[in-house]
């Protein structure tokens, strides 16, 4: 099964409501073969800057761990010497996330004519919200 390109998505919330609500759109997305979650934790940043996993009825007991393993967390969930992405700047203290390990299924058949022309992928990159509206493609949020 082809792969399409794969994303570390970190969603930080000031006051978490986990009612269901993105996970439902997370779903509605996979059920349109748009994207597909590889995986997903969702963690809580205390005020003196200790991660610790969240425990969420909606999400599998196994949920986390391919994420827990990019990060440079062990079996145990204890950060290794080195870690491969650092949660520190992506994450105020006192606030939670949820980090998404999404693949990108829309992008697989572009992937395949780009290849089958010759092309492949040189780099990558997302544009933040705050460099949209910067170059006027978008309003500056209030």
């Amino acid at each position: 099964m082809a792969l399409g390109p794969v994303q570390l998505l970190v969603l930080g919330f000031d006051a978490p409501d986990f009612s269901g609500k993105v996970l439902a759109e997370l779903e509605r997305l996979r059920a349109s073969d748009v994207v597909r979650v590889l995986d997903l934790l969702v963690v809580h940043k205390g005020p003196d800057g200790a991660v610790e996993r969240f425990a969420h009825s909606d999400l599998d007991a196994d949920a986390g761990a391919i994420v827990e393993a990019l990060l440079g967390f062990d079996a145990a969930g204890e950060a290794a010497d080195e870690e491969l992405w650092s949660l520190d700047e992506a994450i105020p203290n006192d606030s939670a996330a949820a980090i998404a390990l999404v693949e990108h299924r829309w992008a697989i058949s572009l992937s395949d004519a780009v290849a089958e022309a010759g092309g492949a992928p040189v780099a990558d990159a997302w544009v933040h919200p705050a460099d949209l509206a910067a170059a006027g493609l978008v309003d500056a949020a209030p």
